[in-house]
């Protein structure tokens, strides 16, 4: 399979590029605003150097494709109108218009928790802890709680729109991803230690331990990411699809037996086994 991977190189697509690159069954080719120097950890991977906001470079990568990860965004929560329109209206419609024309089959999109952020906001702190009982579905209502959730919540259903009224692309999966880390935080406490290196919390207080509770619900491991990507793109059943991107803590409000019954996943990482940051 031909797969086009938007955003390469953030902490979601260098998860790709960790766990999936050398899989046989799929060959890789990676869109970027800007590419990597060879000598970086990321350097020399075919790479097209491209912003998702300019449809005719994008038009062009997709030609031949039989895939689209679309993972390229403006990822925060504090942006506004003018920080999201581009990059994430702008850029996902662009991704679905070049499918459409160059015959893709499949899309998977990066949706995001905050589609449904809100009930976070209701429920925090309480919701970190272990028996809280709240589970989220794709079935329940959306509540983002920023224009970055909201732009979330656009891509999803223009999404839904493509398949059901064009030929392509035909297979559509909404990964409402929660917490991707890059490889040095890739564990429950990572939010916690960055935040001690970068001199805002002390370790072991009250906000360092709301960090790592906040983590053990909403973790998602670098390779139960890749894997769920890839059990997308390996399916040929769904047609529009949305799914939790989390991996099997026990404190997640976020449901994953739709993935597990539906794409076959499995993920192999719980953050309650850890009870301490690595050494």
């Amino acid at each position: 399979m031909d797969v086009l991977v938007t955003g390469a190189y953030g902490r979601c697509g260098t998860a790709i590029l960790d766990h999936l690159h050398d899989d046989p069954d799929h060959e890789f080719t990676y869109l970027n605003r800007s590419d990597r120097d060879e000598d970086h950890p990321y350097g020399g991977y075919d790479t097209v150097v491209a912003d998702v906001a300019d449809y005719e470079a994008l038009r062009s990568a997709c030609e031949g494709m039989d895939a689209v990860v679309h993972l390229a965004a403006y990822p925060f929560v504090d942006g506004e109108w003018n920080d999201v329109l581009e990059p994430n209206i702008v850029g996902t419609y662009n991704v679905l218009e070049a499918a459409r024309d160059a015959g893709v089959g499949s899309v998977v999109f990066a949706s995001t928790n905050h589609v449904m952020g809100m009930y976070e906001e209701e429920f925090a702190p309480e919701l970190y802890e272990p028996d809280f009982d709240l589970e989220l579905t794709h079935e329940d209502p959306v509540r983002p709680d920023s224009l970055y959730g909201t732009s979330k919540v656009f891509g999803e259903a223009i999404g839904r729109q493509y398949v059901e009224n064009y030929e392509f692309p035909n297979q559509f999966y909404a990964l409402r991803i929660c917490s991707v880390r890059h490889e040095a935080y890739d564990h429950p406490y990572g939010d916690a230690e960055a935040a001690v290196e970068e001199g805002r919390i002390e370790r072991g207080s009250a906000e360092y331990r709301r960090e790592v509770n906040r983590m053990k619900a909403t973790w998602h491991s670098r390779r139960d990411f890749a894997q769920l990507v890839d059990r997308c793109l390996r399916d040929d059943d769904v047609s529009f699809g949305i799914f939790s991107g989390v991996s099997d803590n026990d404190r997640r409000w976020f449901d994953i037996e739709h993935a597990r019954e539906v794409l076959g996943y499995e993920p192999q990482d719980n953050a309650e086994t850890w009870d301490a940051p690595p050494e």
